[in-house]
């Protein structure tokens, strides 16, 4: 194969200027950009995303679909299997209002007119009615937990870490102490106090369900205070709280958001599990453990009082996990590409 010679023909001088040479290729983007930016690109934190706002929005608008109240009860409707207009003659759904033994419960209790989408219960309240009037209760005391955690937990975080020394050391003992009562301990407590509830439950998470947000703030804090910004700033004359809301609290605030998210499912699940083993929400008001406790009695003849309560509790905890996520890589400046 002939070889081409070398020569000055081949080349040719790249003219470049002083202008092109600093001149921005790419648009400007906040840290806040970038982080929106990263966190839609994550098809799963987007995913959660979406059934998180589908399950809020079902949870207020859902009790409004129906006539009925979460407690309203009818003897002559017990135990009626789901059964859902148009979708009652596509027969593999089991949505037709037939139970596992092959019997039409609506036409031999005279409710052919009526339609249950979650089917009633063993007092013939709706069970659709019920499972979002328990999705409420259950993300009521999520939401609380989260933001128990963001007050408590961060101040006094915050107070411990950038102060350091002795009252550091008293704060962390404190800590110490309150997270080897186990937390089943403390809810059993609440409850010899106070009747089973949402009260009970409230007290339970304001004494001990805040200490993992504070050990976190804390660590952050301890690192960020002898950053050079932060000195700076204590040599001009700054005071505690402007280093505090001005410095610190916005780079540590993605450790925040990102904790938070995690201690949303974490809060569901055991309002799910006090409420299972009777010691969460007292009947008639409904939550989601609630439900399955009432279901689980029954769960062989009639599986659709715990399987639509079990569902969105998973959903919930699913989604709430793949948004933290997503928000733990979006906010992480390593991850940026």
């Amino acid at each position: 194969m002939h070889e081409k010679q070398l020569n000055n023909d081949l080349f040719q001088p790249a003219v470049r200027s002083s202008d092109d040479a600093e001149k921005i290729t790419k648009e400007s983007t906040s840290f806040w950009q970038d982080a929106r930016r990263r966190l839609f690109e994550n098809k799963g934190a987007v995913a959660g995303l979406i059934i998180i706002v589908a399950i809020l929005l079902l949870a207020f608008l859902g009790p409004l679909f129906s006539h009925n109240g979460f407690d309203d009860q009818d003897t002559s409707r017990t135990n009626l299997p789901p059964r859902v207009p148009v979708l009652e003659k596509v027969g593999f759904l089991g949505l037709d209002g037939v139970d596992i033994r092959g019997v039409d419960q609506y036409k031999m209790k005279n409710q052919k007119d009526n339609y249950y989408w979650f089917g009633t219960d063993a007092l013939g309240r709706d069970q659709f009615v019920r499972v979002w009037k328990g999705t409420q209760i259950s993300l009521y005391i999520a939401f609380l937990a989260a933001a128990i955690d963001m007050v408590l937990g961060v101040a006094y975080g915050a107070i411990s870490g950038y102060y350091g020394g002795r009252t550091d050391n008293i704060m962390q003992r404190i800590i110490e102490i309150l997270i080897g009562i186990p937390n089943l301990i403390v809810v059993i407590l609440m409850i010899l106090i106070l009747d089973p509830g949402i009260l009970s439950i409230t007290f339970a998470m304001v004494i001990t369900g805040w200490t993992t947000m504070a050990r976190i703030v804390r660590g952050q804090i301890l690192k960020l205070k002898t950053q050079e910004y932060v000195l700076a700033s204590v040599t001009l004359g700054a005071k505690s709280s402007r280093i505090l809301t001005k410095h610190m609290f916005p780079n540590i605030l993605g450790s925040i958001i990102i904790t938070s998210m995690f201690t949303i499912p974490s809060a569901i699940f055991t309002e799910a599990f006090l409420s299972f083993i009777g010691l969460g929400i007292s009947p008639p008001t409904a939550s989601l453990g609630s439900l399955v406790n009432e279901g689980f009695k029954s769960l062989q003849i009639y599986p659709h009082l715990v399987l639509y309560p079990a569902v969105i509790i998973s959903l919930i905890m699913i989604s709430f996990n793949l948004l933290g996520d997503g928000l733990r890589d979006a906010l992480d400046p390593k991850m940026r590409k």
